[in-house]
């Protein structure tokens, strides 16, 4: 493995110790103007041991979005990784650990019970015909049931 620092925080972080599910803070940015951007990385299934299937990601993707600007409005942007192990969530001045855990069990808990996925159609997705409600909620379901491991980023 290099020993050269990498310009992305996620490639310079050993994945073979990490011991997921976690949240952890993964990088914070300053603007211009002092606005503050907080990366979280909340990895849901283990580094190159397991990963979500697309279109349960998918839908969860289009489910964390909206439905966790329902509890804040710091939300920027939350982004699947492409390794498909869970997500990015940026948040602005907004650096609070637990209240980020806070709204992730809130949106998480509000995916059980959606009875649909939103922007779910040809005109507002740029793939509609790969989601799946049922994987998101299986997805949102399991991470919660190990909401006791999400402070722990190392085995």
């Amino acid at each position: 493995m290099s020993e050269q620092q990498m310009n992305v925080e996620s490639f310079n972080l050993d994945h073979t110790k990490v011991k997921a599910p976690y949240v952890r803070l993964a990088g914070v940015k300053v603007g211009d103007n002092g606005d503050q951007i907080h990366k979280y990385d909340m990895r849901i299934c283990q580094p190159n041991q397991a990963h979500m299937e697309m279109p349960a990601l998918h839908s969860l993707e289009h489910l964390m979005a909206e439905l966790s600007r329902n509890h804040t409005n710091k939300v920027v942007d939350i982004s699947p990784m492409g390794c498909q192990t869970g997500f990015y969530i940026a948040l602005i001045n907004h650096d609070d650990y637990d209240d980020v855990l806070e709204l992730l069990r809130k949106t998480l808990e509000d995916i059980l019970v959606a009875e649909e996925v939103p922007a779910c159609n040809e005109m507002q997705c740029g793939w509609a015909a790969s989601h799946s409600l049922e994987g998101a909620q299986q997805v949102a379901r399991e991470f919660l049931a190990k909401r006791d491991e999400w402070r722990s980023v190392f085995a």
